[in-house]
């Protein structure tokens, strides 16, 4: 996701530029700081701000990204969550996988956002602090109104049960376990209150005791996890949150599931897409990604006739006019040239922290940039599309670290780039045999079944 050319601010903060030096050192992608790498998005920008701020104005986005493994759809929806978050969104990212996070089961998928729930203010699970500030907002609100500290509590019971008045109407325990949480702390019973709030983000298995407490029963279900979902949108609303950005990463892996799970998965998607598009939850935006395997294939997408139709979009022109508002987009992956474009804004940006900043650049100057780029390209069979991950943790690791610590270290004496197979993911495994012989062997090759 990156061309020649750097866009990074004048002026990085030290724990800006450690926190994303660091996760390309262990060859992730950064939770943060993604605006000091991302060059070449600006394509994007104008479309995607626009939605962003239809979404805070009350309105609700589905957008489905697509590109092959290293184009970079990880990092494109983490800068996006960047720019969400500076509108004061709350931001979940969710992996999901047929074992932990089943997309058929939408009770599981609306746990793992509670877990995964962040502002900027507050880490995951920030689902406490943003309550406890709905409720401080209630009450500013009776406040303002004209209550006095004697009718507050029951002023702010009614101005609860009008605020979730449309919830209530779906999942109408939702505004009860609310009540029964602030009872409980009104009591000072703070393990009640706990488990009452686990209990509203979806965690199975709490205490019955507590469930009885505050009048709720069971565990939270399928149906029961898009009220969540509606009431969840109303109380980030009220505690000063323009919206939520929820995306479902990797959900090509619905391919890999057993028939039956993966026809339940695709219907439940198709679902979130006609409530999202129905406006039932306003202040959501919701993305997802996938390879084009799964958005054209038959073991995907195209295995449920109503969600191709809902998801198609045209990709047969030059992707250079590709429609940034469609509700499909597709994230044209890395060249020789973005790839070492790429590279020299890493370089850079680890220069200006390093002990001597021009030896840094005068080293590992753009031509052993390039050299280095190629040469992991060529590791993996040629496949610049799938470098970018091995290509920036060898960079940061293997060289630039070595040339700040070491001042007679050269990288074109000293270096030789060694590719062991168990620093690559499975794809990255798969490319890299096709180098050696000129093939790769059967057992390299995956098959849909």
């Amino acid at each position: 996701m990156s061309t020649t050319g750097s866009m990074r601010p004048a002026q990085v903060s030290a724990a800006r530029r450690r926190t994303v030096v660091d996760a390309l050192r262990r060859g992730a992608v950064p939770e943060s700081g993604l605006d000091l790498l991302a060059t070449g998005l600006d394509r994007f920008e104008a479309a995607l701000d626009a939605e962003l701020d239809a979404v805070a104005s009350g309105g609700s986005v589905f957008k489905a990204v697509r590109g092959e493994y290293g184009s970079g759809k990880t990092f494109f929806t983490r800068w996006l969550g960047e720019r969400a978050k500076r509108r004061t969104f709350a931001v979940a990212e969710i992996q999901v996988s047929e074992n932990e996070t089943p997309l058929h089961k939408l009770e599981t998928v609306y746990r793992r956002l509670t877990e995964r729930l962040t502002t900027s203010s507050f880490p995951p699970s920030a689902l406490r602090p943003v309550v406890d500030a709905w409720f401080y907002a209630l009450e500013e609100d009776v406040l303002a109104a004209g209550a006095t500290e004697d009718d507050l509590p029951g002023e702010v019971e009614k101005l609860l049960v009008a605020r979730l008045a449309e919830v209530s109407r779906h999942a109408p325990s939702f505004a009860t376990a609310l009540r029964g949480y602030r009872a409980a702390l009104a009591d000072g019973d703070e393990a009640t209150a706990a488990a009452v709030l686990a209990w509203l983000g979806g965690q199975p298995h709490v205490a019955a005791s507590a469930r009885r407490a505050v009048g709720v029963r069971g565990d939270l279900d399928h149906f029961g996890a898009l009220g969540f979902l509606q009431g969840l949108l109303t109380v980030l609303r009220d505690s000063g949150h323009t919206g939520l950005f929820v995306v479902l990463d990797e959900v090509e892996t619905l391919q890999r599931v057993r028939s039956d799970a993966r026809d339940k998965a695709l219907n439940a998607l198709r679902q979130l897409i006609d409530e999202v598009h129905s406006g039932r939850f306003p202040g959501l935006y919701l993305v997802i990604t996938g390879t084009p395997a799964f958005y054209d294939g038959q073991q995907g997408v195209q295995r449920l006739a109503p969600l191709a139709q809902r998801l198609a979009t045209d990709f047969t022109t030059d992707p250079r006019f590709d429609n940034p508002r469609a509700v499909q987009i597709r994230l044209p992956g890395f060249t020789q040239e973005s790839l070492v474009g790429l590279g020299v804004t890493i370089r850079d940006l680890y220069a200006d922290a390093a002990t001597s900043p021009e030896r840094v650049r005068a080293v590992v100057d753009d031509a052993y940039v390039a050299d280095l780029a190629r040469a992991v390209g060529g590791a993996l069979g040629g496949k610049v599309g799938v470098a970018p991950r091995l290509f920036l943790k060898k960079l940061v690791g293997d060289v630039l670290d070595r040339v700040d610590q070491f001042d007679e270290f050269d990288p074109r004496q000293h270096y030789k780039l060694t590719v062991a197979s168990s620093e690559l993911t499975d794809v990255e495994r798969n490319l890299a045999a096709t180098v050696v012989g000129g093939s790769a062997s059967a057992d390299d090759i995956d098959l849909e079944l």
